[in-house]
């Protein structure tokens, strides 16, 4: 078990600050990732392989890729042609991820981004995103959502604001929650299942793990919009798992955020969830955060100040024997540190601190 840290477009800068930080991996999370992509978006193999010897030129590791899956989840529902050929060019991927000999990449379910509700005071005046469920609307989701990998770095929904980017290809194809159209729980699940049965074949046979990041946050009964989030539960990543029981290259991008936002009881949900998928061996991958609240209503919040107990969930982490890489994630904003650079600096020493200390 050890620090890294997901990166967008890294400079050599950025990655040396990251090998001085004392990161042993680094996730590559450049969706599209143009390094490496034909202009069909398929991946070339050797331009995989000078992203992994750049990164490894600094001391790290690279840990893995993500999928750019833009609006195959959608399309299955709606536009099944569409679909078909995003599949198509993410087997080729996947294929390319292996034998360029890169262990893992990432994907996620969203079709309708990371719903957010507002941002709130932390900390000395840092801006913490939130997620209050009473407080949904249209407004409040164009303005503080993330879709893809389109952050609202301004935290007010005034410049350079996620509706504003909302439809580049950094946005991943994914749409406001009053866009989507209603998504069913059985529509939700027949989504994920197109998905997983279209490339898993493929990561097994190359050797590549599929690490999935479920649902943020979880929905209230009902949905919202009529979109239902089926894995916003423990209940649900089981029954995710169970679509392919016992294959060692299906299992989870293991956001502890993620998780914490599923329970009015964040800290027994994590410690529940890493207990049960690290002795599965299905935890690929750590985003390493905590929340402020709960289920359907919590802030965003630096690892030491939220409530979850994350030296506990370090000594889960080792009890269950997990190896890999633990990352920041959704680390707060602030107009001090504009790029978040010392924000990000703070969470990795903290982590190492604590695993030192378990």
């Amino acid at each position: 078990m050890y620090i890294g840290e997901q990166l967008i477009a890294p400079t050599d800068d950025r990655l040396r600050l990251a090998a001085q930080l004392g990161a042993k991996g680094i996730v590559v999370d450049t969706r599209p990732n143009r390094d490496v992509a034909n202009d069909d978006g398929t991946w070339d193999v050797e331009r995989l392989k000078a992203q992994k010897a750049r990164i490894e030129s600094f001391g790290m590791k690279l840990e893995g890729l993500a999928l750019d899956v833009g609006s195959i989840l959608l399309d299955s529902l709606r536009d099944r042609p569409k679909a078909e050929k995003t599949a198509e060019r993410l087997r080729q991927n996947i294929r390319a991820a292996g034998e360029a000999g890169i262990p893992m990449v990432k994907y996620t379910v969203a079709m309708v981004g990371i719903t957010r509700t507002g941002v709130t005071d932390g900390r000395g005046g840092m801006k913490c995103s939130t997620f209050e469920a009473a407080r949904y609307a249209p407004e409040a989701d164009a303005a503080f959502s993330y879709w893809g990998t389109v952050l609202p770095e301004d935290g007010h929904g005034t410049t350079h604001t996620p509706k504003a980017l909302m439809k580049t290809a950094e946005a991943g194809g994914q749409v406001m929650a009053s866009e989507a159209g209603g998504i069913s729980e059985a529509e939700g699940w027949a989504a994920i299942e197109y998905l997983v049965n279209a490339i898993l074949p493929t990561a097994t046979e190359a050797k590549v793990r599929l690490a999935c990041h479920p649902h943020d946050p979880a929905y209230p009964p009902g949905g919202l919009n009529g979109v239902h989030h089926v894995l916003g539960s423990l209940d649900g990543l089981r029954r995710f798992l169970a679509l392919a029981p016992g294959n060692p290259f299906h299992g989870f991008n293991f956001c502890q955020g993620t998780i914490a936002e599923m329970s009015k009881d964040p800290n027994a949900v994590v410690l529940e969830a890493i207990r049960e998928f690290g002795r599965e061996k299905k935890i690929f991958m750590v985003h390493f955060r905590n929340i402020k609240g709960g289920y359907l209503d919590f802030r965003e919040a630096m690892p030491d100040e939220g409530t979850v107990d994350m030296a506990a969930a370090i000594r889960a982490y080792r009890e269950v024997g997990y190896d890999g890489v633990l990352c920041p994630d959704h680390v707060p904003l602030s107009d001090v540190d504009p790029g978040r650079e010392r924000f990000f600096a703070f969470c990795l020493g903290y982590t190492q601190a604590l695993i030192q200390a378990a």
